[in-house]
């Protein structure tokens, strides 16, 4: 794939044409999954600004929602932080026929709950000791999961995020805990390389995706995703558009309700 050389990074229409051909291929997964029954997790975890929302977006464009979703579980409430910790995780977890994307997951103990004291040492020994178990539950019931971490330097993190504080539309990405990530990026490295050591299992291994080309970490990703599980085309039932009925006489009565008002036509002038 050529990549431009002025950055080393992937070309936008090499980019967009694989992109296309890939997600393509998670329709096709997709219709596996529904078609057979099978349920699918998939985990994006890292660090703040490496690009796991914005693979999220491409993996799920093209999905039927109603097959994909994705989990984004926000801070816990007072009740579920008295549950057991993987309890309110387990909630959304597939039926069969379902794919779930967890934009971070039960993972966060691991990470920003340790780094920022969110929880005891306790509860986060706890937790490494569970993960695996709770995994190896999930592998053994029969669900696909696979995990991915995001990688990117500390110089490009910093560049997204003062990308994303001058840009009105995303500025809502950003917030006191993601650049707080700045003065603690060896507390989270420490953080991560102890996750790993625990929670990189034989049966749920974690796989590094390198961000710090966007456009190459979403290909990677999604076709490392496609090519670890034994998915197939699913011949689908021929459809065919019925021909209109002829009219019987039915007259559509006046409209109930205000009209969406049409602000288009100035910008057609």
């Amino acid at each position: 794939m050529s990549t431009d050389p002025s950055t080393g990074r992937l070309k936008r229409k090499a980019y967009e044409k694989e992109l296309l051909r890939l997600q393509g291929e998670l329709v096709e997964l997709q219709e596996w999954v529904k078609a057979g029954g099978h349920r699918v997790v998939v985990i994006f975890e890292g660090r703040d600004a490496a690009g796991k929302g914005s693979t999220i977006k491409r993996v799920a464009e093209y999905l039927n929602p109603r097959v994909a979703r994705i989990a984004a579980l926000p801070a816990p409430t007072e009740r579920e932080r008295t549950q057991w910790y993987f309890q309110r995780y387990v909630a959304h977890l597939p039926a069969a026929g379902e794919i779930v994307l967890f934009d971070r997951s039960w993972y966060n103990r691991a990470g920003v709950e340790r780094v920022m004291g969110f929880c005891t040492q306790e509860e986060y020994t706890r937790f490494l000791h569970q993960c695996p178990i709770f995994e190896r539950l999930l592998i053994e019931d029969g669900i696909l999961l696979r995990k991915y971490w995001f990688s990117v330097s500390d110089a490009e993190q910093e560049r997204r995020f003062r990308a994303r504080l001058e840009d009105p539309m995303r500025r809502w990405k950003l917030s006191e805990i993601d650049l707080e990530s700045i003065n603690r990026w060896e507390d989270y490295s420490r953080a991560k390389d102890e996750m790993m050591v625990h929670t990189h299992i034989p049966e749920a291994p974690w796989y590094d995706v390198e961000s710090e080309d966007k456009r190459r970490a979403r290909v990677n990703m999604i076709a490392h995703l496609l090519a670890s599980i034994p998915y197939h085309e699913v011949r689908r039932a021929p459809l065919e558009i019925p021909e209109r009925p002829a009219p019987t006489g039915y007259r559509r009565p006046p409209r109930v309700g205000s009209r969406v008002p049409d602000v288009t036509r100035g910008l057609l002038e």
